[in-house]
């Protein structure tokens, strides 16, 4: 498998385009990199810019921005809506094919060291590559920005970087250079100019306020559009995926009073995340997944032997539960999981609805708000794989179905085996999220309805346990050793979660 790694420096230049050309052309000067994208907000005032190639080509590439930008920006003279510590202000590796995480963070370390030690510019490293644990959060890296690092890197030991002396390069800065999974930067902008809601939706959606796991957020002011908007990075669509978000600015939008203008991705995103989120509300016109022709030929191929089937959610609940306990093995655990989450959530609302405004919890109502606002998108989200969970698995039967030597055959096994380990992946990310919540609530639920919420709670783990065991069930048959480590990992993180309280 050829190895390919991406890189996503961040430049903090966004209204002179000669600088970032400049910056580009030395970029591909390195042989065999390829540009995939750049991206210029002048009001951020910030260029992103998306290059890939072998391990060895985009590390020379990688350092060589870094030393035009060095050149050609003046961090003194620089002012933007973004928070920057650098003219070259972060440098993430992603692994992408042929390479591991941990690949991407031996090449961040070396190209960090090579930025210091030739450049004079002090690094930190962050993500995956950090070596302390408050740098595995870039914003703690950011905190007071080039300003305020410029004061403090000397005398404050917490400041020190991984790289270089204890001093910023005196116009560009310092850089954070890390290893990371693919990121979306993903921007939601309202229809008001006023920040300060903005500030408050980032507040409630970022994981370190309370937010989703693997959300970062932040409000702005976009001048040429005199809009606020909630500028993020989701650092994991696996498992906060882009529709969950989107759905979750809007409803927070509309309790303030405005609602949504538009929504921007800046550089890449991934086709899967991009298949979730347009079956969702993401104001992309007339797109469904079945439109893109992989996704469309690989349905036609793999469902010919299916048979006919009827959506699980049209049934009545007691339908549902005869299908459940019949021969047939679809719907199976999976979809039982995934109903299992969605009973947690609703539960966790109706504690919550009987609570709210109930005398001597009133100092409680912001917290609630936020817990009913975000677990109605879980329990909508687990509704719907109760569906997808099934499709998956009669996909893995029809695959399974095909002549042994049928063309393609092996290929359509190991893609029904991903989605069908993918589905409950997604299973498992709605539940630990759901969890998170009805566990931060348990002591602000009148008594009378806290055994609803303890019966929330336990339905909650159960659907987080049976989606990891139908993880490991199809995992086993998956041949990809990349795949089986990216849901290992998440299976393990999910597993830790489950360590808490009772």
């Amino acid at each position: 498998m050829k190895q390919i790694v991406e890189c996503v420096p961040n430049f903090s230049e966004g209204r002179r385009s000669e600088v970032i050309d400049a910056i580009v052309e030395a970029m591909l000067a390195a042989p065999d990199v390829y540009l995939l994208g750049r991206e210029m907000d002048s009001d951020h005032n910030r260029a992103v810019v998306t290059i890939a190639g072998a391990p060895e080509s985009i590390a020379e590439a990688a350092f060589r921005g870094v030393a035009a930008a060095a050149r050609l920006i003046d961090l003194t003279r620089h002012r933007g809506e973004h928070p920057r510590i650098g003219a070259a202000d972060v440098v993430p590796f992603v692994p992408i094919s042929g390479v591991t995480l941990d690949d991407c963070v031996r090449i961040a370390r070396t190209v960090g060291e090579r930025i210091a030690a030739e450049l004079s510019i002090p690094v930190f490293l962050y993500e995956a590559a950090a070596t302390r644990p408050e740098r595995a959060n870039l914003e703690n890296v950011r905190k007071g920005q080039f300003e305020g690092l410029r004061e403090e890197i000397a005398v404050n030991p917490d400041r020190r970087p991984d790289f270089g002396a204890p001093r910023v390069h005196s116009t560009a800065g310092a850089v954070a250079v890390g290893a990371r999974k693919p990121l979306i930067a993903y921007n939601i902008n309202l229809n008001t100019p006023d920040v300060n809601i903005a500030k408050q939706i980032a507040r409630r959606v970022r994981f370190s306020s309370g937010g989703f796991r693997y959300v970062k957020a932040m409000g702005v002011f976009l001048r040429d559009k005199n809009q606020a908007q909630v500028s993020m990075n989701l650092t994991d669509y696996e498992q906060t995926p882009v529709e969950l978000v989107f759905e979750t600015v809007r409803r927070l939008a509309k309790r303030f009073g405005v609602s949504v203008a538009g929504s921007e991705i800046v550089g890449l995103i991934p086709q899967r995340a991009l298949d979730q989120a347009a079956e969702f509300f993401l104001q992309i016109e007339n797109f469904r997944p079945s439109m893109v022709l992989e996704t469309r030929l690989s349905e036609v191929m793999v469902s010919a032997a299916a048979p006919g089937r009827a959506t699980l959610l049209t049934d009545s609940l007691r339908g549902f539960i005869e299908r459940l306990a019949s021969r047939d093995p679809v719907p199976g655990g999976g979809s039982a999981a995934a109903l299992a989450g969605a009973l947690g959530a609703a539960l966790g609302q109706m504690a919550v609805r009987v609570t709210r405004g109930k005398k001597g919890y009133e100092q409680h109502a912001a917290r609630h708000d936020d817990a009913l606002d975000r677990l109605a998108p879980y329990a909508s989200t687990l509704l719907e794989l109760i569906d997808a969970d099934a499709e998956a698995f009669r996909q893995v039967l029809a695959a399974r179905r095909l002549p042994k030597h049928a063309a393609g055959r092996d290929d359509q096994v190991q893609r029904a085996l991903v989605r069908a380990t993918e589905i409950p992946s997604r299973t498992a990310g709605c539940a630990a999220e759901s969890l998170r919540i009805l566990e931060d609530i348990r002591t602000i639920v009148h008594p009378n309805v806290a055994s609803d919420l303890q019966v929330g709670l336990q339905m909650a783990r159960a659907a987080l346990r049976g989606a990891i065991a139908n993880m490991r069930a199809n995992l086993t048959g998956v041949t990809d050793p990349e795949t089986r480590l990216r849901y290992e990992d998440m299976i393990a993180g999910w597993e830790q979660a489950l360590k808490g309280p009772p």
